[in-house]
């Protein structure tokens, strides 16, 4: 049996969005800056997507700049904030201790430019708590960026409340979207967001295409020079296949969301609830406020990467975490910014569900991954010391 529980990483393309990327590259290869019919067939198709897009965040169209992938419209919107804070004579920024990379080197970079960085703890559930966002804010403070739904251990941030504690400090907000856009309801009017960041491949779209949604007001500077693509933002010729792709997979996505949410809901269940009776295992993560299918556990005296090997070769796909940090040796720091020792934190699991997945897929996975937890605590000498100092836990 093969089972994909990798979807925070990235998921497979749907119909939908094949079925909207195949005819574009075909037809649609007109330039959609030039004026000739093929370039404004090329155009109109471009100011569709942009519609929909838009009309899925409750946003105008004229607010959606697309551009190559998540972490480039968080630098954009990171930098920019910054640049609009520095002209103001504002260096001071707000951030948490759990925010992708893309968020995360982006404000080290402005650290070395004179910016001040706060970074709040998220304590043991991974939320970050609204009096210690308000009690951080300084006369100087240009920007909040906080993620709306962690990629690791899915816990949903309150970003509605702190957009309006940002409004009401007059405090630029940002936040980074891409595990939450076409899984749970986002709406950039209602949870108060001036600057939000989106990935189309973890929404069954193509890889290579997001988009940054700008609040009308926020005066964006270029981000690539070379020409007047995106009202003059970001040169470059767009790409139409994939930005249908990705606009037709999000209008697939929101669509159908509260059906989605509740068939991944009931599966991450079943999955938390069945790995909680592995010994010494621990889920991450807010049990309440959290993404419907993001499960992240530990297991005691396993090593995450011996764990997803063996995993693999039962035919589930899984990770410990992050994508993006996948040939790193050290723990995750998101699960460190937890309060976890090194040794538990390397023992990590990330299974990722989404609507594509089955309850005989999480079937599959509660026979595998308790059975592989077994066989590598037998073979671990950290786990032989633990089972001298305490009862077999597998005879309790």
């Amino acid at each position: 049996m093969f089972v994909y529980a990798d979807n925070a990483a990235t998921t497979a393309m749907s119909k939908t969005a094949a079925d909207a990327m195949l005819p574009a590259m075909q037809e649609l290869y007109g330039n959609p800056s030039s004026l000739h019919q093929k370039g404004r067939e090329a155009n109109m198709a471009l100011l569709g997507a942009r519609e929909t897009v838009a009309h899925c965040l409750n946003a105008d169209p004229k607010e959606i700049y697309f551009t190559g992938c998540g972490t480039e419209a968080d630098n954009w919107a990171i930098l920019e904030a910054a640049r609009l804070g520095a002209e103001a004579g504002k260096k001071h920024i707000i951030s948490d201790t759990i925010e992708h990379h893309a968020v995360l080197h982006t404000l080290k970079k402005l650290e070395k430019q004179g910016f001040e960085v706060t970074y709040l703890p998220v304590h043991e559930n991974g939320l970050v708590r609204l009096g210690e966002l308000e009690a951080a804010v300084r006369p100087d403070t240009c920007l909040v960026t906080i993620m709306f739904c962690n990629n690791e251990i899915g816990t949903l941030q309150p970003v509605r409340e702190i957009g309006a504690l940002c409004r009401e400090k007059g405090i630029l907000f940002h936040t980074d979207a891409v595990q939450a856009v076409g899984h749970v309801p986002v709406d950039v009017q209602k949870d108060n967001i001036d600057m939000l960041s989106l990935s189309g491949h973890k929404f069954h779209a193509p890889k290579g295409v997001g988009a940054l949604y700008c609040k009308k007001g926020v005066k964006l500077k270029n981000f690539i020079e070379g020409g007047a693509q995106e009202r003059g933002r970001r040169g470059g010729t767009e790409a139409i296949p994939a930005i249908l792709a990705m606009a037709a997979a999000l209008r697939e996505s929101c669509g159908h969301l509260t059906e989605n949410m509740e068939k991944v809901t009931a599966m991450r269940d079943k999955l938390i609830d069945g790995l909680s009776k592995i010994p010494c295992a621990r889920c991450n993560g807010d049990p309440e406020h959290k993404a419907p299918g993001i499960v992240s556990f530990c297991f005691e005296g396993v090593e995450g990467e011996s764990l997803l090997l063996r995993l693999d070769l039962a035919g589930i796909c899984a990770s410990s975490g992050s994508a993006c940090t996948s040939g790193s040796l050290d723990p995750s720091h998101v699960l460190l910014a937890l309060g976890l020792p090194h040794e538990i934190a390397h023992g990590s699991l990330r299974l990722s569900l989404c609507e594509y997945n089955s309850m005989e897929d999480v079937d599959y996975i509660l026979e595998q991954v308790p059975e592989v937890v077994r066989t590598l605590r037998q073979m671990s000498p950290v786990w032989l010391h633990m089972l001298e100092h305490m009862d077999d836990p597998y005879q309790s």
